[in-house]
């Protein structure tokens, strides 16, 4: 048969293909693991997790924040982290609080000045003369928090300072909150602006959406829109495994693009093996007969002219109709009946086909035909096919006989093995066993038994064992079917379940040595992704170490009256 290679009068084996070394496919190259990620080969898995000083897990790493309203109300956004925005703000001796991500500066009681300078003592006032001064309407200031006074006589002028609106006592910057600010716009130094500028990496689109950037890659780019964009690189196309080299399928089993079905009038699981309907009239129905393997109504073409053709235990009956006489597998003739003319028991036959009919004192005492067996109507040849036979034997003009006789050459011995006679030379002789074997002259070379794994029939990925003098086959170790079909538990990820990779030709978990520790690993369709625990930080492939807590800072007095409600 085509693919397969051996003696045909021994044993044939599937034609091993030979395996090319397959392109080494790179799992990271594009990277599956989304911005701010960090992407890993181990062991052709592409295993993924987030970049320092990102959270979250992938593909859906981000920044721990982008604007204000994102950190604790004591905290601001800074360079995409919550920081506290009071160090280096304030003046000497003046004292920072936040309120609403936003510092305050304010001298403490007893100190006067340029809160964002310097806050110095406040002088003593001199003993008032006997000309007493005007006192100053502007102090203190009766204009609330973000506003400007100036005396205007003795009556405080007020007003709002630069880049706040309202009126005074109620000065208010543009923003605190990006919800102050248009959809388009956040809320950035309590002023609403784009917040796209200096956000994304080079070659990236920003688009803003609820007061949030979002960085793309521009079309035809690809990478990590935070910090670069890449033009793709087109690269050849790797060349696609053939998934039917080795074949996943059974015996008489074709397969198609990893896909098995049986071949052409054969059935059963492609998988395991596919068998045909029949190889036995006893695999057919009681009203069919097997013939080339196939289930067949066995009359068509067997009667003869105006017979009437019954199927009885697979065999074809025929016989002829009332009214007719004649040799049912020739023709059937009406019946004239010459006057007084004795009734022939035996025409027409009533015995079957392969079968005698003999008049015995008026009756038909039927018969089988030399050669056949059974009783009649159901006489048969004693074989079909050589299935029918013992296995010594083979079927041989519909009966069972040793199918050695005339098949070997001179001096050759032969032996029935499966219905089918092998030729060889006796032990001492040589030769064609199919025309002539001779004695082997004289050497004083060593008598070498004959190993029957050489060359082993078992096929590929398969063990085979010497037993006696026949060869004993078995799969390989970590190897499934049964030979010649042995084949790996896997070759491709899709060919195990969704929580394990094929490693190795094997189904197994893809977690083991892949994260550090501290670190927990999941199974997302194949890939090992890895995070650290709670409480925990740093490279989950590394190690993770756990979260330093910040140190309590000493409460500020809250002046209920700053900013003036």
């Amino acid at each position: 048969m085509p693919g397969y290679v051996g003696n045909p009068f021994v044993s044939c084996t599937v034609q091993e293909v030979p395996v090319t070394q397959a392109t080494v496919v790179d799992p990271c190259n594009p990277s599956p693991c989304g911005p701010n990620s960090v992407c890993r080969n181990n062991n052709g898995q592409a295993v993924c997790s987030c970049a320092p000083e990102y959270q979250g897990a992938p593909p859906n790493c981000r920044p721990e924040c982008v604007v204000n309203n994102e950190c604790p109300t004591n905290r601001a956004c800074y360079k995409f982290k919550c920081t506290d925005p009071c160090p280096g703000t304030c003046g000497v001796d003046a004292q920072c609080q936040v309120i609403n991500h936003n510092p305050i500066c304010s001298c403490r009681a007893g100190l006067t000045g340029d809160p964002f300078i310097r806050c110095f003592p406040v002088p003593v006032q001199p003993t008032p003369t006997t000309q007493q001064e005007p006192l100053d309407p502007c102090n203190p200031s009766p204009c609330g928090p973000f506003s400007e006074c100036r005396a205007t006589g003795t009556q405080p002028s007020c007003s709002c300072l630069p880049n706040y609106t309202g009126s005074p006592p109620n000065c208010r910057p543009e923003c605190v909150v990006n919800t102050d600010c248009p959809f388009t716009q956040a809320c950035i130094s309590e002023k609403c602006r784009d917040p796209c500028p200096g956000s994304c990496g080079l070659n990236a689109d920003c688009r803003v959406q609820n007061h949030i950037p979002i960085c793309t890659c521009a079309a035809g780019f690809s990478g990590d829109p935070f910090s670069q964009c890449s033009p793709i690189v087109v690269e050849d196309p790797p060349q696609a495994k053939d998934p039917c080299n080795p074949s996943p399928c059974g015996a008489n089993a074709i397969c198609d693009n990893g896909a098995c079905t049986c071949q052409t009038n054969y059935f059963g699981d492609p998988y395991t093996g596919c068998r045909p309907e029949c190889t036995m009239n006893s695999d057919c129905p009681r009203n069919r007969a097997c013939s080339n393997q196939r289930c067949i109504d066995p009359c068509p073409g067997t009667c003869g002219s105006g017979a009437t053709c019954d199927v009885i235990n697979h065999i074809p009956t025929c016989t002829c109709p009332s009214g007719t006489s004649g040799d049912p597998f020739v023709a059937c003739k009406e019946v004239r009946l010459p006057a007084a003319a004795p009734v022939d028991p035996c025409s027409p036959s009533p015995c079957g086909p392969n079968s005698l009919c003999r008049v015995n004192n008026g009756v038909g005492v039927c018969s089988c035909q030399s050669g056949f067996v059974g009783s009649p109507p159901s006489c048969r040849p004693e074989c079909v096919v050589s299935a029918e036979c013992p296995l010594t034997q083979a079927c041989l003009n519909s009966k069972c006989r040793d199918p050695c006789p005339g098949t070997c050459g001179q001096n050759a011995r032969c032996q029935v093995v499966n219905h089918n006679p092998i030729c060889s030379c006796a032990a001492g002789n040589t030769g064609d066993p199919f025309r002539q074997c001779f004695p082997i002259p004289a050497t004083p070379v060593p008598n070498v038994p004959t190993n029957p794994c050489q060359p082993s029939p078992c096929g590929p990925n398969a063990d085979c064992q010497v037993r006696g003098d026949s060869p004993a086959c078995s799969c390989l170790p970590n190897y499934i079917g049964s030979p010649p079909n042995c084949r790996p538990e896997c070759t491709i990820n899709p060919e195990c379940s969704s929580q394990l990779a094929c490693i190795n030709q094997r189904c197994a978990d893809p977690c083991p040595g892949s994260c550090g520790y501290n670190a927990q690993c999941s199974v997302v369709n194949h890939t090992p992704v890895c995070s650290c625990n709670a409480g925990h930080t740093g490279d989950p492939f590394t190690g993770c170490t756990p979260v330093q807590a910040e140190p309590p800072t000493a409460a500020t007095p809250t002046d209920p009256c700053f900013p003036s409600p």
